[in-house]
């Protein structure tokens, strides 16, 4: 249990001390933000910064820090470091320079902000990438909550349409488009921050049930040190790919310019963007420590996941009832339905704002927004048919191949700056190193069964985009921006 704490503290410690070094290092000032001199009432809406940090949070976490949680405590609680280190080091520092670049930036997708500072060729990358992802977790995210629902209403005793999980998926879709379509602050900024407690509550919840009761004991870390994988998977790289949202995620990074667009002043971004992360960093270390101690350990947690079809919503549910009882029933539904539909749903609004920038659109007007939202949902309806089960494999890779993508912009941005660029350069390098080895180790991809050799290529594939992108680095540093960043249309 000390351990946990220990590592409870870092992430204040850190929020509080490398927190502010990363904000230095940015140089929030009193300039005009697009919210304020654009204000268009549909994306560019002034919120107040408790709204934005409540929303920020829900956008970023979903059941990201739940669900992978869980995933990571089948390590141990070695996973107690990555959930600490990568959020503080990674994670949080991703999130920040995502949302205030974008600030600079005239509030831009991350897509156009990838071109400023890693070429046209990395633009038009990340421009698909991105969209396809956004919408695969969009859809992802309609489908699993239809599912419960359709649980939900069996265990209830309802029947006919209530089962029929075309009805639910219908549901979610059409308050996708609703929410991806009006105003920012007529839906998600009314109700997301009531979410968002409820995910704090529901965390502080669980945490206090397991260190009041003598039942149940958090293992320490340097007891059990070293992988407890039931499955003897290897920490490297497979831990880190597997816990994205608690510790470091590029999908955080498609939706920190939602919130970009509805700040007052640059001097809110620690608060929205650093310590959203942190306090998803905070939420995902206590669903790891209470997994491992609800169930008695890591080989425990995967004995009863294994008994129900690995299925963490059922673990969030028996966790939540055991320590809180009916009230840890409600905000386990909460947990597992509400929480990926508001992931969801800024993912296909975020998807929309990506296409805008990259046809030139403005928002404002209802037809314009009616022409990229009508396809983008009927490409959505459409891949709610297909068979998910080898594309989502792939998710977990593709989001942290993100995550670097934009680290590395991250540090080009700093560098052209004369910053210290080291605080995105060496999560970056280390990022780099976690999804080429996972390329060469993982049987989702090359498989290679001497693991010695497949972390040898993955350092070797490592070094050559450390030096292509130093190159890079000294090629731009001459360059001038492609605009001044604080002109905004």
């Amino acid at each position: 249990m000390l351990s946990f704490f220990i590592c409870l503290a870092i992430l204040v410690i850190g929020y509080c001390t490398y927190g502010k070094m990363v904000e230095n290092t940015f140089g929030p000032d009193d300039r005009e933000t697009p919210a304020v001199a654009i204000n268009d009432g549909v994306d560019y809406v002034v919120l107040p910064q408790w709204k934005l940090f409540l929303i920020q949070l829900l956008n970023i976490a979903g059941l990201g820090p739940i669900f992978g949680a869980l995933a990571g405590a089948l390590w141990g609680p070695v996973v107690f470091l990555w959930i600490t280190f990568g959020t503080i080091f990674a994670g949080a520092v991703h999130d920040f320079f995502a949302g205030m670049i974008s600030v600079r930036h005239n509030d831009e997708s991350i897509s156009e902000i990838t071109g400023y500072y890693l070429g046209d060729t990395m633009k038009t990358i990340m421009r698909v990438f991105a969209v396809v992802l956004l919408i695969m977790v969009g859809t992802v995210f309609a489908v699993g909550p239809a599912g419960l629902l359709v649980k939900l209403c069996k265990d209830s005793g309802l029947d006919g349409v209530f089962l029929n999980p075309m009805f639910w998926l219908a549901i979610v879709l059409t308050y996708y488009f609703i929410a991806t379509f009006v105003s920012i602050d007529k839906i998600i900024g009314k109700i997301y921050p009531l979410f968002g407690i409820c995910l704090i509550v529901m965390a502080v919840g669980v945490a206090s049930g397991v260190l009041t009761s003598s039942e149940h004991q958090i293992p320490e870390l340097w007891d059990n040190f070293g992988s407890m994988h039931p499955a003897k998977t290897p920490i490297w790289a497979f831990m880190f790919i597997t816990v994205a949202c608690g510790a470091i995620s590029g999908f955080h990074a498609t939706q920190s310019p939602l919130m970009a667009r509805c700040m007052k002043s640059e001097r809110q971004g620690r608060f929205v963007f650093y310590g959203a992360m942190v306090c998803e960093g905070v939420i995902a270390l206590i669903w790891a420590a209470v997994a491992m101690a609800f169930f008695g350990g890591a080989g425990e947690l995967a004995l009863n996941l294994k008994e129900h079809g690995g299925s963490a919503a059922w673990a969030v549910d028996t966790i939540s009832n055991g320590m809180l009882g009916i009230v840890g029933g409600i905000l386990a539904l909460l947990g597992v339905v509400a929480a990926p539909i508001t992931s969801g749903d800024t993912a296909f609004r975020s998807a929309r704002l990506i296409i805008a920038d990259l046809m030139k659109l403005e928002q404002r007007t209802i037809w314009k927004r009616f022409a990229i939202c009508i396809p983008l949902f009927i490409l959505g309806w459409w891949i709610t048919t297909v068979d998910f089960d080898v594309v989502w494999r792939y998710f977990a890779w593709t989001n942290q191949s993100l995550a670097t993508i934009v680290l590395w912009t991250i540090t080009v941005y700093l560098y052209r700056r004369k910053a210290n660029y080291l605080l995105a350069f060496v999560p970056a390098v280390l990022m780099t190193y976690v999804c080429a080895s996972f390329l060469f180790v993982s049987g989702q991809f090359f498989g290679m069964e001497n693991r010695i050799a497949a972390y040898l290529l993955g350092g070797v594939l490592t070094l050559l985009i450390t030096l292509i992108m130093i190159h890079l680095l000294r090629k731009n540093a001459i360059l001038p921006h492609y605009r001044n960043p604080t002109s905004y249309h």
